[in-house]
């Protein structure tokens, strides 16, 4: 069975060995979109088996309409939505005023545009750390939009939001995710000059350690 829409449609037939190949070949993309999500492995881990079960349950409703990848990302981004829900995990409102000070919250036309400033210039783990301090909401905007690669529209229709405020929330959620970026940057350049200032004084007491042994 190495046609992938033929393990679709025997699937949709209930066909179990069918499901078994749809698993092998998405759950590794699914378990990293929840484990971007959801920040914790083992909860990473119950969520994608939870999108599978709903898979298992919804399989019949797809129709083609979009490639099988993404509408089973968004099936699973539903699923990590309703787990954080039913937990009532604080999140960012879609429709909160701009907590930056803007005094128009609309969406610029820039706003949907790639983000240059946080292309290639900052390594990967610092950014991934960065990206798990946003708040919920705009770790959310910016996974499915920056890292999954989900277009604004696409974005509003998984979360219930209209396209401006998905582009606004976007937008906000780089320039938060910016904020913290700068500010690592700036945490690591006082430790340096720190531990610079500490090695003369390291080397003085050394020095007269070794002055008294003698």
């Amino acid at each position: 069975m190495d046609d992938p829409s033929e393990a679709i449609r025997l699937a949709q037939e209930g066909d179990s060995d069918a499901f078994r190949r749809i698993y092998a070949l998405h759950s590794p993309q699914v378990y990293r979109l929840c484990l971007r999500m959801a920040g914790n492995p083992a909860e990473a881990e119950d969520l994608t088996q939870e999108a599978f079960l709903q898979l298992f349950r919804k399989i019949h409703t797809f129709r083609g309409e979009s490639r099988f990848s993404t509408w089973l990302h968004r099936l699973a981004v539903n699923v990590v939505l309703m787990r954080r829900r039913k937990k009532r995990h604080p999140e960012v409102s879609l429709d909160l005023p701009n907590e930056f000070g803007e005094e128009d919250s609309r969406p610029r036309k820039e706003l949907a545009g790639p983000d240059l400033r946080l292309s290639g210039v900052i390594d990967h783990v610092n950014l991934s750390r960065a990206i798990e301090q946003l708040p919920h909401g705009y770790k959310e905007m910016f996974i499915l939009h920056d890292v999954q690669g989900y277009e604004n529209k696409e974005i509003a229709g998984i979360l219930g939001c209209s396209v401006g405020n998905c582009k606004s929330q976007l937008f906000k959620a780089r320039l938060k995710l910016r904020q913290l970026l700068q500010e690592d940057l700036r945490s690591r350049a006082r430790e340096q000059r720190q531990s610079m200032r500490d090695v003369p004084v390291f080397e003085q007491r050394r020095a007269r350690f070794q002055c008294a042994k003698a």
